[in-house]
């Protein structure tokens, strides 16, 4: 079951091509080739093994330098990008460190005054323009998530439309950011409520959504005249990275947007300096919530408006009114989407006691139908690997814990070889479990079995994290009373996929602070004046 993986990565130079490994400022024709990969598989995919797999996008959008005040810089040193599916080198990328930080900050500081007084419609009209870019590029822009995340192509290339959706949506919000006359108690006096952006932001995103977090974020900060400095996952820079070309491509102005891409030993540093430098008002966060408490405890001191996006620990809910196919379909899609490493998906499933042998049948018989395990570029893949080896031990840690508490294996449940894991179902699952007390972010399905309402509510609620949640049941008024209880700040009722630019996205307890896209992701970029027009004659 041997397989290689070449990379061919076409790009030029001065108008000529060159055969070299990539670094920052250089592009390349480069080809990798890696050692035999993946001896165990799951049944279906012996074929699918054999197949060469290349990275093959437009030379522009493969960047490997940081993005500072509309130049692409380079940095004392370099780090490897690797594909999760084989843990093979794609390329190399600038690993900018606290100097490039700062330059990017005091470049958007700058940029700002004059972002800011641009008219709302100007700003709109830009960010229409990249969202006619993103879409224009989407299949090449998917690639790059693909091979840098492992996520398969054709969910890569739903992120891109998703990543695209919220210029889309902010381009219009922009027109839509209304200050208030307030009724005055005193005839010689007008009172005015303006709403101004509040400055720099920094955008520190995850691996997870590689562009449709930065374009959740960014949209809003630049939709409300903010101006921003991007800080990418270490594993994912490549997309940033486009995101930064075609930003420019739209006309952008140098400094509203800059990416500084660095390694994770650099992280640390880098993230100090976008926490901490007084010229930047506001951070926005998406990772996990141990980080997001560093992260605020960093702004504290010059007491930074703050948005975060945390961990969750979602609960799927199944009473014994639910429609057993729709419930197992949402199960499919919340679970395996990005094979479990979304912050939103179910991780704690409990399914009530007269209608759960029909939905765990139904259910395993959907994963054999429907799970295909492999590299993300292979059209019949609909699970790639997770993004690293870690996570895979992770996964394989909560499997064997939750065993050696009595806990059955349905389905899967082997540690596959570099970063692939099986899909897998578990029953006979306890609240005492690893799987039921921490978030997973892998492709672990566990189920546990209820008899009441008040008893699956009490597991529901039972953690500090509250994110998103889900609900099936054709029963209304359980509906009602379960929504309510449910302690999230999202609710899937008899849905599975929840995201949309036009809905609110954020949790509560330890999920995070405010919330993105809607109408309301806009606010967490802007703060309100209070304007007292005075000395007026009656």
């Amino acid at each position: 079951m041997c397989k290689f993986y070449s990379y061919i990565v076409l790009a030029h130079l001065e108008g000529t091509s060159h055969t070299h490994t990539l670094s920052p400022g250089m592009s390349a024709l480069c080809v990798l080739k890696t050692r035999c990969f993946l001896r165990q598989v799951l049944p279906g995919l012996p074929a699918a093994m054999h197949r060469h797999y290349s990275l093959d996008v437009s030379a522009p959008l493969l960047r490997t330098q940081g993005y500072v005040d509309g130049r692409w810089v380079s940095a004392a040193s370099v780090f490897p990008v690797l594909d999760p599916a084989t843990g093979k080198e794609i390329t190399r990328v600038a690993d900018c460190g606290p100097a490039e930080a700062k330059q990017a900050v005091d470049a958007a500081y700058k940029a700002f005054h004059s972002w800011k007084q641009c008219t709302a419609k100007e700003r709109s009209i830009l960010l229409r323009k990249w969202f006619d870019l993103l879409t224009l590029h989407k299949e090449d822009l998917a690639k790059l998530i693909t091979f840098e995340s492992g996520k398969p192509l054709r969910e890569a290339v739903g992120e891109i439309t998703y990543a695209a959706s919220f210029l889309e949506w902010f381009s219009e919000e922009a027109r839509r950011v209304y200050g208030d006359i307030v009724p005055s108690p005193a005839k010689d006096r007008k009172i005015l409520l303006l709403k101004q952006p509040v400055g720099v932001a920094s955008i520190i995103t995850p691996w997870n959504f590689p562009s449709a977090m930065i374009t959740r974020k960014v949209g809003a900060a630049l939709a409300a005249g903010c101006t921003v400095v991007v800080k990418p996952a270490e594993d994912t820079p490549l997309s940033a990275l486009a995101l930064a070309e075609l930003a420019e491509q739209a006309g952008i102005p140098a400094g509203v947007f800059n990416v500084v891409p660095c390694s994770r030993e650099k992280t640390p540093s880098v993230g100090e300096v976008l926490c901490t430098d007084p010229l930047v008002a506001k951070i926005s966060f998406t990772g996990s919530t141990a980080t997001g408490k560093v992260l605020l405890k960093m702004a504290a001191d010059t007491v930074k408006k703050a948005s975060m996006e945390l961990g969750g620990h979602a609960p799927f809910i199944v009473f014994d009114s639910a429609d057993v196919d729709k419930a197992v379909a949402g199960a499919m899609g919340s679970k395996f989407r990005n094979s479990g490493q979304t912050c939103v998906c179910s991780n704690r499933f409990l399914v009530q006691s007269g209608i759960h042998d029909r939905f765990m049948e139904k259910l395993g018989q959907a994963m054999d139908a429907e799970l295909r395990v492999g590299h993300g570029s292979d059209p019949e893949t609909t699970q790639g690997p997770l993004i690293n080896a870690r996570a895979a031990e992770k996964v394989a840690h909560q499997v064997s814990d939750a065993v050696s508490r009595g806990a059955k294996v349905l389905k899967g449940g082997k540690r596959l070889d570099g970063s692939f894991m099986e899909p897998t179902l578990l029953a006979n699952v306890s609240t005492e479990m690893l799987c039921m007390k921490e978030e997973t972010f892998g492709p672990l399905l566990p189920v546990i079995r209820f008899n009441t309402e008040e008893e699956a509510l009490a597991i529901a609620n039972a953690s500090n994290v509250g994110l998103a949640g889900y609900c099936y049941s054709q029963d209304v008024s359980q509906i009602w009373r379960v929504a309510e209880a449910l302690e999230v700040g999202i609710v899937g009722i008899n849905e599975g996929l929840l995201s949309t630019p036009e809905a609110s996205f954020g949790g509560v307890k330890q999920s995070g602070l405010g919330c993105e896209g809607s109408k309301h992701g806009i606010k967490e970029y802007l703060e309100v004046k209070y304007m007292c027009f005075g000395g007026l004659k009656p």
